[in-house]
């Protein structure tokens, strides 16, 4: 089957025969997945993922959570840093000349 590629508001849409949805087990209000592929464009019905339940998420977890620092790198923007034991707000405070 041949189709012409038209504009739908500022998108482009081509009209999909009914019996080609009915083919492809593909309903009106379906969530597709649409994919470029070399030199085609793949319409395939979206896989919809479950949902995953907090217990199903910890099912593996053994222990206590043990926080560890590691190095982001150095800072490349408006961070703000403080020495250690110093309360951050006290920090911000006294970097804006407020005491």
């Amino acid at each position: 089957m041949t189709t012409t590629v038209q504009k739908w508001g500022n998108s482009s849409a081509i009209r999909i025969p009914k019996a080609i949805l009915e083919d492809s087990l593909i309903k009106l209000n379906d969530e597709v997945d649409v994919i470029a592929d070399d030199n085609k464009i793949v319409i395939r019905k979206a896989t919809k993922r479950r949902h995953i339940t907090l217990e199903e998420r910890l099912k593996d977890f053994k222990g206590e959570y043990v926080f560890e620092e590691w190095d982001t790198g150095p800072a490349v923007g408006a961070e703000i840093w403080w020495e250690d034991g110093e309360d951050e707000n006290v920090k911000m405070w006294r970097e804006a000349g407020i005491e």
